[in-house]
């Protein structure tokens, strides 16, 4: 499967990056209602915005499988088909999960921009018991499925670490 790789320096349109810092701002609004500091929003092939979401996991009321890529990729694929969803990039504030990009492959979203990378996150969350990080980039998790996924980052990632200071 052939994956293609975008390094951080890569040029983002203007709208792409208002949508990238969308999602980063939405992080911080998810720690102001005292939730975890993610965010991502699902956008079709015209920039305009289909799904959002924060993260929902936090304890002691919230579901652990409620990561904010994977609620916004299944908010999108209640309202789209799977071939307009191919056509969609998700957004989002911090590299999606193993768990999050399997959500973001079956729902068939094509492409993926992120802000902070899974190993810069760790740098930031050390080993806090209420993010336990993989070591598992989404493009390896992309790159074993029978369809491509475009990934595009990170970039932002001192905009996108400002919601996780004092955080963790």
């Amino acid at each position: 499967m052939h994956q293609q790789n975008t390094p951080a320096s890569a040029a983002l349109s203007t709208v792409e990056l208002a949508l990238l810092r969308e999602a980063i701002e939405l992080s911080a609004q998810a720690r102001r209602d005292g939730r975890h500091p993610f965010a991502a929003l699902v956008a079709n092939e015209l920039g305009e915005v289909v799904a959002r979401a924060g993260n929902n996991s936090m304890p002691p009321q919230g579901d652990p499988t409620q990561h904010a890529e994977l609620v916004a990729a299944a908010r999108a694929a209640k309202l789209l088909t799977p071939e307009q969803l191919a056509k969609c990039t998700l957004y989002t504030s911090a590299e999606p999960c193993c768990m999050c990009s399997g959500a973001i492959y079956w729902t068939n979203i094509g492409r993926v921009v992120y802000a902070l990378s899974e190993h810069s996150l760790l740098g930031l969350t050390g080993a806090h018991p209420e993010n336990p990080t993989f070591s598992l980039p989404c493009r390896e998790v992309f790159a074993r499925g029978q369809h491509q996924v475009e990934v595009l980052g990170p970039m932002l990632e001192a905009e996108a670490a400002q919601p996780h200071a004092g955080f963790w």
